[in-house]
C-alpha cells in the first residue's frame, strides 16, 4: 500500500508542492521532532511544531466552536506572524498549523506562505473559500498544504457547520486543489452526528478517489459558548474509531492521521509532551487550540523561546494532563484543568470573557482514554512513525 500510495503522489501531485512536501515537511519536519528530543533532554522547552490561529473571523458557524468573541474580531497582523515563524526556524521549527476561525479570510495570509518558502503550512480551511485562483496560487507557492474539514455529508454537514450546502461548497474547495496538484487533506471531527457518514471504508475511498492525499481524524470536544454535549462519544466509539483506523491504514492509498495515540495503542495528549503548543489570534500561547488559557502572550516584549520556557502555565498543564489521564484532560478532568488556570495565574484567552464560567459547567466525558482497551499500530510503517517521531518522549513515564 505504500507503493500505490507513492505512486499518487508522483501522478497526482505538481512537481514544486511534492519536493516542498518531501523537504519542509518530511524530513525538516523528522530534524524537528529529533532537536525537540535533545531539547527535553536538557529540560528545554519549545515545540517541534507550532499551531497559529490568524483570525477569529469566520464564514460559519459549527456546532462546538471554540473560535469566537463577543463582537470583537482578532487577528495575527503579519509582522507577528512574520515574527512568530523567524523565531520559531531558529529552533529548527519548519511546520505550522494555520488555523481560525476561517484562515482564508486573514488578507495577509498568503503574503505570509510566500514569505517563508523554507517553511511548510498545514491550511485548516473549511474549503469555501478555496477558488481555483486560490488552489492556483497555493500551487505557485508550494509550500501550503489545504487541510479541507469535513464534518458529515449533506444534511449533517449543514446541521454541524451552520450553514447551507456546506458539504458540497467543501467538496468543490477539494475539487479545485486536485486540479492544482496539491498535496490536499481532509479533516474531520468524529462525533455523535456523523459517526456512522465517516467511520466507514466507502468515505475513505471516496476521499482517495477525488485525490486526497491523508485523512486526519479527531474526537470533537464539547467545549465553547454552544458546546453541544449531545455530540460526544460513547467510548465504544471511540474505540471503533481507533480500531477503524488501525484495520484500514494497510488497505487504502492514503495517510491516516491521528494525534492521540501512540504505537501501542496507548493513548496520549501532545500538548503534556510539548510537542506542539498554539498561538491564538489574539497573541496568548495556548497549550492547544481549545484550551483557552493563557498566561503569556507573544507581545509582552520577549522572545517566543522564553515565553514558552518559562511559562508557569504551560509547565502545570504539562505536569497536571501527564500525571492526572493518558487522555484529554478538558474533557475527562475539567476540574483540575480549572485549578491548573488558577494555580498558575493564567488568564481567559478565549476573547469572549466567558471561558472560566464554561468550564464550571462542563461535565466530564469520555475521552480517547480508554484503559485496558489499547489497539495497538499493526501496519508496519505506522508503528515505526510513531515510535520514533512522534509520540512519548517519556512523559508519562
Amino acid at each position: 500500500m505504500i507503493t500505490r500510495f507513492a505512486s499518487r503522489m508522483l501522478t497526482e501531485v505538481a512537481p514544486r508542492p511534492l519536493v516542498r512536501f518531501g523537504v519542509n515537511f518530511g524530513l525538516k519536519g523528522m530534524m524537528a521532532v529529533h532537536a525537540f528530543k535533545r531539547r527535553i533532554e536538557r529540560d528545554e522547552f519549545f515545540p517541534a511544531f507550532l499551531f497559529l490561529s490568524v483570525t477569529d473571523r469566520c464564514n460559519l458557524r459549527c456546532q462546538g466552536c471554540w473560535v469566537s468573541s463577543n463582537g470583537s474580531k482578532r487577528e495575527l497582523d503579519l509582522d507577528s506572524l512574520d515574527r512568530l515563524i523567524v523565531e520559531s526556524a531558529r529552533k529548527g521549527v519548519s511546520t505550522f498549523g494555520i488555523l481560525g476561525g476561517e484562515p482564508l479570510m486573514h488578507e495577509g495570509l498568503l503574503e505570509l506562505f510566500a514569505r517563508h518558502p523554507e517553511s511548510y503550512f498545514l491550511l485548516f480551511t473549511n474549503g469555501t473559500m478555496i477558488t481555483d485562483e486560490v488552489a492556483e496560487r497555493l500551487r505557485q507557492l508550494a509550500n501550503v498544504s489545504p487541510l479541507i474539514s469535513i464534518e458529515g455529508r449533506e444534511s449533517v454537514s449543514d446541521e454541524r457547520r451552520g450553514g447551507s450546502g456546506v458539504y458540497e461548497r467543501s467538496m468543490k474547495g477539494v475539487d479545485q486543489c486536485r486540479r492544482q496538484g496539491l498535496v490536499t487533506g481532509v479533516a474531520t471531527s468524529v462525533c455523535a452526528s456523523n459517526y456512522d457518514d465517516l467511520v466507514n471504508e466507502a468515505f475513505v475511498r471516496e476521499l482517495v478517489e477525488r485525490g486526497v492525499h491523508y485523512l486526519w481524524f479527531y474526537i470533537y470536544r464539547p467545549v465553547g459558548p454552544d458546546p453541544a454535549p449531545e455530540l460526544v462519544l460513547k467510548p465504544e466509539q471511540i474505540l471503533g474509531l481507533r480500531r477503524f483506523m488501525v484495520d484500514i491504514r494497510s488497505r487504502v492509498p492514503m495517510l491516516i492521521v491521528d494525534s492521540y495515540w501512540d504505537h501501542d495503542g496507548r493513548a496520549m495528549c501532545p500538548a503534556a509532551v510539548g510537542i506542539g503548543y498554539h498561538v491564538g489570534p489574539g497573541g496568548d500561547i495556548e497549550p492547544c487550540p481549545p484550551v483557552q488559557f493563557a498566561r503569556e502572550n507573544i507581545n509582552q516584549g520577549k522572545s517566543l523561546a522564553d515565553l514558552v520556557q518559562n511559562s508557569q502555565f504551560l509547565a502545570r498543564f504539562r505536569e497536571v494532563a501527564s500525571t492526572s489521564t493518558r487522555g484529554c484532560l478538558l474533557m475527562e478532568r475539567p476540574e483540575l484543568l480549572l485549578a491548573a488556570v488558577a494555580e498558575s495565574g493564567a488568564h481567559d484567552s478565549s476573547g469572549r470573557g466567558s471561558a472560566v464560567a464554561e468550564l464550571k459547567s462542563l461535565q466530564p466525558c469520555p475521552s480517547h482514554h480508554v484503559p485496558d482497551a489499547e489497539i495497538p499500530e499493526s501496519y508496519w510503517p505506522y508503528r515505526l512513525a510513531k515510535k520514533n517521531w512522534f509520540f512519548g518522549f517519556g512523559a508519562y513515564g
